[in-house]
């Protein structure tokens, strides 16, 4: 029999869960958390007559919510369902355009928003008291900051542990062998029954054909194990146990890092956590391991996430992330027009969104897509949030295109309307240390927003800058065509401009491009824009010169009116030939989205990356369709060796019981002669730790303004091959050696914990 003593611990031990994704997360004994897992019956709310009841409630793996309905059916249950890690933020109140417009009828302390990184709608919801509004609140933020804050490996750790819990079918806190069969099935890994069994049986120690909690660990160990890093680690360790700090130096040199003892030192003392090899300064494998899934060991430069680049240039000597059509959440023929979509560009750090201005009723101008059935949305209210969310992501200057179609008492109410709003903000007069006539520098215009329109210059160059309207810029866009004639006719008065909007123009003068002679004529103040068909083929024609012309003033480039679903063309042709505002559809995802991501993920993700030097010169002799020689020609070969990856979703759509086949794409983007993609071969049924030791070779021509894209698909014989997962960056953000390559889902948004291990070799 038991002793009293001893059958305590024993209750003691079995009250501590062995699948506990919450103690994982240290937020076991959080008050809101708590309440969270009860779950809380709420109103969601979409209008004044769409209100429906819903119950929201934290499932176990302690990052998942569920908003169940009374009619939720099982099959519905994932798609009611979102992860803490896909929500931008948690606003209280009645802060959003919904529950603004209803702000007289619901208690605005009962309020609540949740607003998602990705394209998907805001939840508007309505709480029983204040108390429970605030405990939701502060509880995400909290299950936010958590998971930001974990590293590599406790996510790997809490990523399995979710997976056990919905495994673990009977909820005894223990694993049958069935149960471990259907955890490998849901971690995306077709073991043989034989390893399967085999795998189960080492680690039931107890023989009782169930695994508990050191036995569960054991196992998760097991799976978790890196063999492709072991190799790493025997062939630099001297004696096949543990890395000496000469040997981490060895590796640390030939990753191309810091390669002093020191440096060697202190990551012993960060990542190893035995006690006796730390003080020994040796590193195990354990700690190696742990150092190699770290952020320390990123492919992308840890460096380049602070604004490392001098900001003291022209404007017209940047790439500046730019938005097309900012107001819509999806296609430019029937989408909704939206606050949040400025909300998502600005939080990404986009530096110049684009406003459509129409006449509204009640003398309220208003933002849609004209002659469409887009919706429409409140200019002033698109004002409000502008200055809400403009420098939250970047101080640096945030350029408003306007296009303008309002008549001139609108535009009056428009100008009113920006300068009561945006107050200082807003930039009203050339810099006094500048004249007027030349541009600023991005590092003198912090925290400052300007707008970008027509100007009126009466008696200057034989027209008097009021007979053009903003909106002529983007003809061909859906419905413009044909409106332009309508709008000449049916507002034979209106094609002029309001002194007062026009004043606010400073130095982003909207003026028609006729010739690259004529416009190197006048101020790098005034700018053009070009649709991206006019724009390709001024590259293919005249690239030499476009660049230059783009070294001297500000190019914006439009999608062509054509793309009625708001997809998006190839922005790397655009920043080839220098122009600096690639406007592109946010809320699309996809290769062009990727990219426009990837060159901006430098310089602190601030917005705006300085040009390559070869571009900024006056009279350089660059041409992006011809560089065989010259100016930024400086051919590097780059080899990339794709090792394996770890812990792949499954395509959303896929069934639970699916297994993944994945291959890796590794692409180059860039000057024509440097554009190629290369892919791996497939492997059958293993998303969580496919192997492929695949070796590629590229020669980068003009490595300064290439991007290095890797793409994951499940490859499928019958049908185009679906995404998983990708991670664009600059070439010269790229870090050579043993890297993890952490992916991104199609929204730009965090796949974790999934990520390619590759070798990186710049020759």
């Amino acid at each position: 029999m038991l002793g009293s003593k001893e059958k305590k611990n024993r209750a003691g031990a079995s009250q501590i869960k062995a699948i506990d994704p919450l103690r994982n997360l240290g937020v076991q004994d959080d008050e809101d958390v708590k309440q969270m897992l009860q779950g809380s019956s709420m109103v969601k709310v979409r209008s004044a007559r769409w209100q429906k009841q819903r119950t929201l409630k934290l499932l176990e793996d302690g990052v998942t919510v569920w908003c169940q309905s009374q009619k939720t059916s099982s099959r519905a249950k994932e798609q009611q369902s979102f992860s803490v890690m896909e929500v931008e933020c948690v606003r209280e109140g009645c802060q959003s355009e919904t529950l603004r417009q209803m702000a007289s009828s619901v208690p605005e302390a009962r309020c609540l928003t949740v607003v998602f990184k990705g394209p998907r709608k805001s939840l508007d919801l309505l709480c029983s008291s204040e108390e429970e509004a605030q405990r939701w609140a502060r509880g995400l933020r909290t299950l936010q900051e958590r998971v930001y804050n974990m590293t590599h490996r406790e996510k790997l750790d809490h990523w399995i542990h979710a997976f056990l819990s919905r495994a673990d079918q009977n909820r005894d806190d223990k694993m049958s062998y069935e149960e471990a069969k259907k955890l490998l099935q849901l971690i995306n890994i077709d073991f043989s029954e034989q390893y399967a069994r085999s795998l189960f049986q080492k680690c039931d120690r107890s023989t009782d054909g169930r695994l508990d909690n050191e036995e569960i660990e054991v196992f998760c160990k097991e799976l978790l194990r890196r063999p492709e890093l072991d190799a790493v680690f025997i062939r630099y360790s001297a004696n096949g146990c543990v890395l000496s700090t000469v040997d981490l130096r060895d590796f640390l040199r030939d990753q191309g890092e810091d390669a002093s003892i020191t440096h060697a030192q202190s990551l012993i003392l960060t990542y190893e956590l035995n006690e006796w090899a730390q003080r020994n300064h040796f590193m195990t494998p354990n700690g190696f391991t742990m150092y190699m899934l770290s952020k320390e060991n990123c492919v992308f430069n840890p460096e380049h996430l602070r604004v490392y680049q001098d900001m003291k240039h022209p404007l017209s000597h940047y790439f500046i992330s730019s938005s097309h059509n900012t107001y819509l959440t999806k296609d430019q023929l029937t989408g909704e027009s939206s606050t949040e979509s400025y909300i998502r560009a600005l939080s990404h750090g986009c530096r110049c969104v684009e406003l459509d201005c129409w006449d509204g009723d009640g003398g309220e101008p208003l933002i849609y897509h004209g002659h469409t059935l887009t919706s429409k949305v409140p200019f002033v209210e698109v004002i409000k949030t502008i200055d809400e969310y403009a420098f939250k992501a970047s101080p640096y200057p945030l350029i408003l295109s306007l296009e303008n179609h309002c008549s001139v008492e609108q535009q009056t109410v428009m100008a009113r309307q920006l300068k009561s709003i945006l107050g200082d903000k807003l930039l009203l007069k050339p810099l006094s240390e500048l004249e007027s006539s030349s541009l600023p520098y991005p590092e003198d215009l912090k925290g400052k927003i300007l707008v970008k329109g027509k100007k009126e210059r009466m008696m200057e160059e034989g027209f008097s800058g009021s007979s053009d309207l903003d909106s002529s810029e983007e003809e061909g866009s859906v419905g413009k065509s044909s409106a332009m004639k309508e709008d000449k006719k049916a507002q034979a008065g209106v094609s002029k401009l309001s002194p007062e909007l026009s004043s606010l123009v400073v130095y982003t003068r909207s003026v028609p491009f006729k010739s690259f002679d004529y416009a190197a004529k006048n101020p790098p103040t005034d700018m053009s824009s070009f649709s991206e068909s006019e724009a390709l083929r001024l590259i293919k024609d005249s690239g030499m010169y476009f660049v230059r012309h783009n070294c001297h003033q500000i190019s914006r480039i439009y999608p062509s009116g054509q793309r009625l679903q708001s997809s998006n063309y190839n922005p790397q042709e655009m920043w080839n030939a220098g122009c600096q505002i690639v406007a592109l559809n946010f809320q699309t995802a996809g290769e062009q989205m990727d990219l426009n991501r990837g060159r901006f993920l430098q310089n602190g993700l601030c917005g705006y990356v300085l040009k390559p030097s070869f571009m900024r010169q006056p009279n350089t002799s660059f041409n992006p369709e011809n560089v065989g020689g010259g100016p930024g020609h400086r051919p590097i070969l780059l080899t990339v060796q794709v090792i394996s990856a770890q812990q792949l979703p499954k395509p959303e759509w896929d069934k639970p019981s699916s297994i993944v086949d994945p291959q890796v794409w590794v692409e180059i983007h860039g000057v024509p002669i440097d554009n190629i993609k290369k892919k791996t071969n497939h492997v059958d049924n293993n998303g969580f730790n496919p192997r492929w030791d695949c070796t590629f070779n590229f020669t980068v021509h003009v490595p300064d303004l290439a991007l290095v894209r890797f793409v994951v698909e499940d490859h499928d014989y019958t049908s185009s091959n679906d995404f998983l997962g990708q991670f664009t960056l600059p070439f010269t953000s790229l870090r050579t050696g043993y890297r993890h390559v952490r992916l991104l889902k199609s929204d730009g948004s965090s796949l974790s914990p999934a990520s390619l291990f590759i070798h990186v070799k710049v020759t």
